[in-house]
């Protein structure tokens, strides 16, 4: 099954985009869409759907650049806070940033970034000042009182009303956001209603991914949402709304199914008799979601959601032992994955790691009295591992290896000249004064790629680096940033035991 797709991406991007276009011609030349999850490089969709292009949502918007523009919403206080996102590692500011520059490369209309939540933040003002010096429209918005369940005071002059209206020039203004609760259905419905005091009927609609409503509500993909939101704790629900309209069930999450009331009594109050949202049933009929149409192998989509499943365990684990996640999140994990009876070896690449640390622990071989293991698995099934010496972290270890293979270079072979580690070694030692002075894995790359000067294995074993793009990879001991860091753009899965040396209190 490695390297099969159960996911047919064109049909989903054709079938999505019709049925966007289907929604907005039944509103008055204008929709507000709502896009959840991320906007870009969705590697979460393309991990679970074999198939997905992690940028099939900007080949919708490639489609509708014509008739749509963006808006980019942003916590004040997540700006305050420096929160992070674990796709890129960067703070939410700088996700801003990166996120509108990618769009602009692509050609598509960013016109207003809203700053929502906003009190007076100083560090949200900086990035509003430094957004309008580039050009862009910047509005801030504050927090209404009472907001969501006070509607007389949300449906008000000092409600929606009192927020600053922003024009907008094309039929379809796609929402979207850093992150979750950053404002995007605030922005959208405050919109809507300032549209509706100016005579105009606009609508507003959910870009939707997961759940997949008209998917089997235990599907691992849908199960694999819920593990990919175990940290906030979102589930998955039957839309009882939807069944009790339709008679059809329908999947949908928690706190869509919780808040549905809240959002028609919202809806009611500011739109109005003849808009077509009076139609919206269920939150399942807010939503814009086409991906069933895409799979074209159930079997493959779930088995590829097991291991996502797996992943997300290990991740949660590893943020855990770092102290940067909750027990809370850890208790829901593991019951998610009992639900599909899954356990930690269920990932291939885990007991190949765990095994390489013991055979050098059992041949004393580590380094400093310290044995990791790592494993990495090719898209054909093949499984190769390396372990730390004294020479290299096992994941430089297990990267040679694995560029030796897939080059067809004798396993005796030293791809990296001796003198070149012995360099490096000795201004670790010497000129930086690290404790430690084998070669963590952006180093290795380094040495390889001086030693591709003069050996042509070396030069040979460079040229694999395509082939190891969604290989997935595993290692028993905590990744520091100088190993997480190339591996991550060399698109490789990896995930983690997450075991801290002992001696070792701080991980550079």
């Amino acid at each position: 099954m490695a390297g099969s797709n159960g996911f047919d991406s064109k049909k989903y991007v054709e079938e999505q985009t019709r049925e966007i276009l289907t929604r907005v011609d039944k509103f008055d030349k204008k929709l507000y869409l709502e896009f959840g999850g991320k906007l870009m490089f969705d590697f979460h969709a393309a991990r679970v759907l074999p198939g997905y292009e992690p940028n099939a949502k900007m080949e919708i918007l490639q489609k509708l650049k014509e008739r749509a523009e963006i808006v980019f919403c942003v916590s004040a206080r997540d700006i305050r806070d420096g929160k992070m996102t674990g796709g890129f590692g960067i703070n939410y500011k700088d996700l801003t940033l990166k996120t509108i520059d990618d769009l602009r490369e692509l050609g598509l209309f960013v016109s207003t970034v809203v700053i929502n939540l906003y009190s007076g933040e100083q560090a949200a003002k900086q990035l509003g000042n430094y957004l309008q010096s580039k050009g862009l429209k910047v509005y801030y918005r504050g927090l209404i009182e009472g907001y969501p369940k006070d509607v007389k005071k949300i449906a008000s002059e000092g409600g929606f009303g009192a927020k600053p209206h922003f024009e907008t020039t094309k039929p379809i203004v796609i929402v979207t956001g850093a992150g979750p609760n950053s404002g995007k259905m605030a922005t959208c419905l405050a919109m809507v209603y300032q549209d509706k005091l100016n005579g105009k009927d606009s609508g507003y609609a959910k870009f939707e991914t997961f759940p997949i409503w008209n998917l089997e509500f235990k599907h691992p993909v849908n199960i694999a949402y819920e593990a990919a939101t175990a940290n906030i704790g979102d589930y998955n629900m039957l839309d009882p709304f939807h069944k009790k309209a339709y008679g059809i069930d329908s999947v949908n999450y928690n706190r869509d199914v919780e808040n549905f009331e809240i959002i028609q009594n919202i809806l009611h109050a500011i739109i109005s008799k003849e808009n077509p949202m009076q139609n919206y049933k269920s939150p399942t009929d807010m939503g814009v979601n086409m991906a069933k149409t895409g799979i074209i192998d159930s079997d493959i989509c779930a088995e590829a959601a097991k291991q996502e499943i797996v992943r997300r365990y290990f991740n949660y684990k590893v943020n855990f032992i770092r102290g940067i996640e909750r027990e809370e999140t850890m208790n829901n994990i593991k019951k998610i994955m009992g639900e599909v009876g899954l356990d930690e070896n269920y990932r291939p690449v885990v007991a190949p790691a765990r095994k390489a640390k013991e055979d050098g622990e059992k041949a004393g071989k580590g380094s400093e009295g310290i044995y990791c293991g790592s494993a990495i698995q090719l898209k054909d099934g093949t499984i190769i591992t390396g372990k730390n010496s004294p020479l290299f972290h096992s994941e430089s270890a297990m990267m040679l290896n694995v560029l030796k293979k897939l080059a067809n270079v004798p396993d005796a072979k030293h791809l990296i000249a001796k003198e070149v580690i012995e360099e490096i070694k000795g201004m670790k030692r010497n000129v930086l004064f690290e404790k430690s002075a084998n070669l963590s894995l952006d180093e290795t790359l380094i040495a390889l790629a001086i030693s591709s000067e003069k050996d042509e294995d070396a030069k040979l074993a460079l040229k694999q680096f395509k082939q190891l793009r969604g290989a997935e990879m595993h290692s028993t001991c905590m990744l520091d940033r100088r190993d997480e860091g190339p591996l991550r753009k060399l698109g490789i899965q990896v995930t983690s035991d997450g075991i801290v040396p002992i001696t070792k209190l701080y991980l550079e």
